[in-house]
C-alpha cells in the first residue's frame, strides 16, 4: 500500500486544455469538455487512443462518465466519476495517481465542460434537478438564493467576528480583474476599482453583483501520466507533489464555524505529502467563486493568521506586482466560470509553472499552489504542483 508520502512527484501533468471560455453559443457540455479534451491530449504530444484513464463529473447528469466515454471513443481501464463540486478535478489527482502507480493504467484525462452562460434552458434543468438529488432538508423548504446567501453568510460573519470590511472584499474583486487584464483569455478585462465593487448591485448582503463569479461557458481538461513516462514527452512535466480533499458539510447551515473551511485540513495534509509549507508557494491559484473565498483560504491554507485574510489583501498585495501573486488568470471573478471552476486552478497553475503566462507570467516560479471549492464551502481540495527542480 503507497502512502500519500511515498506518491510525492510520482505523477505529472503533461498537457492541458482550454475551450470556449466565456461565450460559446450553440455549443453542448459535451462539446465543450471532448474541445478541451482533446486539446490537452494534443498538448501533451498523446492521441485520445493513449488515454486509458478518465476522471470527470457533471452537475446535471449523474451517470456523466459514460457518455463522456462513449462520445470520446474511449476504452478506459480506470474510471472516477466522483462529483464533490467545483473540488472534484482537484479532487480526482490522488487517486489517479494510486491508479497510475499501480499499473492499473498509463494516462488519465481528467476534463470538464459546461454551457452554462448560453444554455439557460440547461440551468434551469440542472436546478430543478439538483432539488430532487440533493436535497438539503433544513434550507431549501425556505428558498434561499443558492450558492450566493451562503456565502454571503460566511461573509457576514467574518466581518463581525473580525472586522473584515466590504472594502476589503472590494480588493479581491480588484486585483483578481488587474490579472484578468493580463490575460487574453479572461472574459472580463475592463479596469475595476474599489468603488465601482461598492457601488454595483447587490446580490445578497454584504456581496455585490462584483463580489460574485462570473457565469461562463467553457472547457477545461488536463493530461496526468507517471514521472517516468512523463520525460518522454513534449511539454515540461509538472510534478503533483502534494493532494488532499476534505468535506465536513453540505449545507452552510450544518458548518460548524463559518469562518473556519475544510480547506484547513486538505491545506495542511497537502502540504504534509509535499513536505513543504505556505512560505515555498510561488503561486496561488484559488478557487474564487465568492470574494470571501480568497479571504477564507489564505487563511485556512496557511498564508496568513485566521482573521487576518481581509488585511492581508488590502491595496494590492494580492494583484500583480504585490506581496504574493494570486488567480493570476483573473479566477473565477473575472476570467472563466463555468459552472465550476476548479479545473482551470489548475490549468493555470501548470501555465505557471511551465512559463507559459505572457504577461502575467511569475518570474522564476518553480511551485505553486492549486485549491478547489465545491458548494457552500463543503469541499475542499489542494494541490501542490511543482517543477522538476522541487522533487
Amino acid at each position: 500500500m503507497n502512502t500519500a508520502q511515498e506518491l510525492r512527484g510520482s505523477a505529472a501533468i503533461v498537457g492541458v486544455g482550454t475551450f470556449g471560455n466565456g461565450e460559446s453559443p450553440g455549443f453542448t457540455d459535451m462539446e465543450l469538455l471532448a474541445r478541451s479534451a482533446h486539446a490537452a491530449v494534443s498538448d501533451a504530444g498523446l492521441r485520445m487512443s493513449d488515454i486509458d484513464g478518465l476522471c470527470t463529473a457533471s452537475a446535471g447528469a449523474s451517470m456523466w462518465t459514460m457518455p463522456v466515454v462513449e462520445y470520446l471513443g474511449l476504452n478506459p481501464k480506470y474510471i472516477d466519476g466522483t462529483m464533490i463540486g467545483g473540488a472534484s478535478f482537484i479532487a480526482h489527482l490522488l487517486p489517479a495517481m494510486q491508479a497510475l502507480r499501480s499499473g492499473q493504467c498509463s494516462a488519465v484525462l481528467v476534463c470538464y465542460g459546461s454551457a452554462q452562460r448560453t444554455s439557460a434552458v440547461g440551468r434551469r434543468e440542472i436546478g430543478q434537478l439538483r432539488r430532487i438529488v440533493d436535497p438539503q432538508p433544513y434550507e431549501h423548504p425556505y428558498e434561499p438564493m443558492l450558492p450566493p446567501s451562503a456565502y454571503a453568510l460566511a461573509a457576514s460573519r467574518h466581518m463581525h467576528e473580525f472586522g473584515t470590511t466590504r472594502e476589503q472584499m472590494a480588493d479581491v474583486a480588484v486585483a483578481a480583474r488587474a490579472w484578468a487584464g493580463l490575460n487574453p483569455e479572461a472574459f472580463m478585462r475592463d479596469r475595476l476599482t474599489r468603488e465601482e465593487v461598492l457601488s454595483s448591485r447587490m446580490v445578497s448582503d454584504p456581496l455585490s453583483i462584483r463580489d460574485c463569479c462570473l457565469v461562463t461557458d467553457g472547457g477545461g481538461a488536463y493530461v496526468l501520466v507517471s514521472a517516468a513516462r512523463a520525460k518522454t514527452l513534449p511539454k515540461t512535466p509538472i510534478y503533483v507533489l502534494g493532494n488532499a480533499t476534505a468535506v465536513w458539510h453540505r449545507q452552510i447551515s450544518s458548518m460548524h464555524d463559518l469562518t473556519v473551511t475544510p480547506a484547513k485540513q486538505s491545506g495542511a495534509t497537502a502540504f504534509t505529502m509535499a513536505g513543504m509549507k505556505p512560505g515555498d508557494i510561488d503561486v496561488l491559484e484559488l478557487y474564487d467563486a465568492f470574494t470571501i473565498n480568497t479571504i477564507l483560504f489564505l487563511e485556512d491554507l496557511g498564508f496568513c493568521p485566521k482573521g487576518e485574510g481581509g488585511r492581508f489583501v488590502e491595496n494590492g498585495n494580492i494583484a500583480p506586482g504585490g506581496k504574493l501573486p494570486v488567480n493570476t488568470n483573473g479566477g473565477g471573478l473575472s476570467c472563466t466560470h463555468p459552472g465550476m471552476y476548479g479545473i482551470f486552478a489548475l490549468i493555470e497553475a501548470v501555465r505557471q509553472l511551465r512559463g507559459e503566462g505572457d504577461e502575467r507570467q511569475i518570474n522564476g516560479a518553480r511551485t505553486a499552489l492549486a485549491h478547489g471549492n465545491g458548494v457552500t464551502l463543503s469541499s475542499q481540495s489542494t494541490a501542490i504542483l511543482g517543477t522538476e527542480e522541487t522533487l
